[in-house]
């Protein structure tokens, strides 16, 4: 069974990825690995840890010479951070009665949209250092890591996840995207906003600026595009087997995500069913089913059908804001301004190759149910075998 976990704070030691269910053989570039990790930290409205961090990976397990072995995989990348919170967040207590408080920074001040409050109150903490530590988004590093062998999993069978940002605040796209500039975005050497329009992009800009002069925050929208997805991965027979729930739950695990979209929803909710649905062809030279557009984002009935798989993640803005909101001191119950540390105005390309990450883990979930195999070979032979049944269906 494919499955990942992650483990770390977003000050500690380091981050921890483990992976289980990846069939032996497959082929793994640290470089690569990196590279998503590198993605994951660019684009304008970053916060200063970025400028700490150059996120590297540690595979320590499961990997020999650059292959999948069947085995676990274990994955580490180092927190450089680290050595300022060392007596901040350390695993053994200091001697004397608790150390030295003055190298606690507790955070009695909850952040309204934030994990602090609610986190505080669940687990009985006096402050809501513990619950920040490890509700940030730093957590997604490891996730990212993890994704990027979901990635080399799924492209040994042509299937490529690529992401773009279609709106920061209210400025938008407004069209869509073709796959050929998906392709180009992914290949930029330097990340402003992630929108493949130079127009748009620059009026995302100009939000994000708004946002920095009044000590603000802006959110927004990213789009996931999984192209080469062969049709029958996930399935109708049970609610939790349908594929797009699975991609929608994974979607809005992430930290700051409120919503999301399969396809184009909301525009098919203000639209009649003649107008929505996706038209059937047949192509009898090339032997396969087409679609005259691809509305339903590449799902129908919790099952892929041979389009682009589209998922849309709904961004809310950062909760820790340099002008910060009212809240309540947990300390004296008094009102109180909320906490503000080190942080980001906004994220949304940031959070596109983060979802990225979790498309690709769930299709490489879905395609292992389907297809199975201890090795390469024989995920591939099965594959191949299911790839003639559908040309000769």
């Amino acid at each position: 069974m494919f499955r990942f976990e992650t483990a770390g704070e977003s000050h500690g030691e380091c981050l921890v990825a483990t992976l289980t269910g990846l069939p032996a053989g497959i082929p793994v570039s640290l470089e690569a690995v990196n590279h998503e990790l590198w993605r994951r930290q660019q684009g304008y409205g970053r916060g200063g840890r970025m400028k700490i961090e150059t996120d590297r990976a540690e595979i320590v397990a499961g990997v020999r010479y650059s292959k999948t072995i069947g085995a676990p995989i274990a994955i580490l990348i180092q927190n450089k951070d680290w050595k300022n919170w060392s007596e901040t967040l350390p695993v053994e207590q200091p001697e004397g009665e608790g150390g030295d408080p003055a190298k606690h920074k507790p955070v009695s001040r909850p952040r309204p949209g934030h994990a602090d409050l609610a986190g505080s109150i669940k687990y009985n903490f006096p402050d809501a250092r513990y619950i920040l530590e490890r509700a940030s988004a730093r957590e997604t590093t490891a996730r990212v890591a993890v994704g990027a062998l979901a990635k080399a999993f799924l492209g040994e069978f042509g299937v490529t996840v690529l992401s773009h940002v279609i709106a920061v605040g209210e400025a938008c796209l407004g069209r869509s995207a073709e796959w050929d500039e998906l392709v180009a975005l992914s290949k930029k050497d330097e990340v402003l906003l992630g929108c493949v329009d130079a127009e748009a992009q620059a009026r995302m800009k100009e939000v994000v600026d708004q946002a920095y002069r009044t000590g603000d925050t802006v959110g927004g929208v990213f789009e996931v595009v999984a192209h080469g997805v062969p049709p029958g991965l996930g399935s109708h027979v049970t609610w939790d087997s349908r594929l797009d729930g699975r991609l929608a739950q994974a979607i809005v695990s992430m930290q700051a995500v409120k919503g999301v979209e399969i396809g184009f929803a909301n525009e098919g909710a203000h639209s009649f069913g003649s107008k929505v649905q996706d038209t059937i062809h047949y192509d009898r030279e090339e032997r396969h089913f087409t679609r005259g557009a691809n509305r339903a984002g590449g799902l129908e009935g919790g099952m892929t059908n041979g389009e682009d798989v589209l998922v849309r993640g709904m961004l809310k803005p950062i909760s820790t804001l340099r002008r910060p909101l009212e809240s309540v001191d947990l300390t004296t119950r008094e009102p109180a301004l909320a906490a503000y540390e080190r942080s980001d105005v906004c994220v949304v390309p940031a959070a596109g190759v983060i979802g990225e990450a979790m498309v690709a883990i769930v299709l490489a979930q879905a395609f292992l149910e389907k297809f199975g195999g201890d090795s390469l070979e024989e995920t591939r032979r099965n594959f191949e075998g299911y790839r003639e049944q559908v040309r000769n269906f």
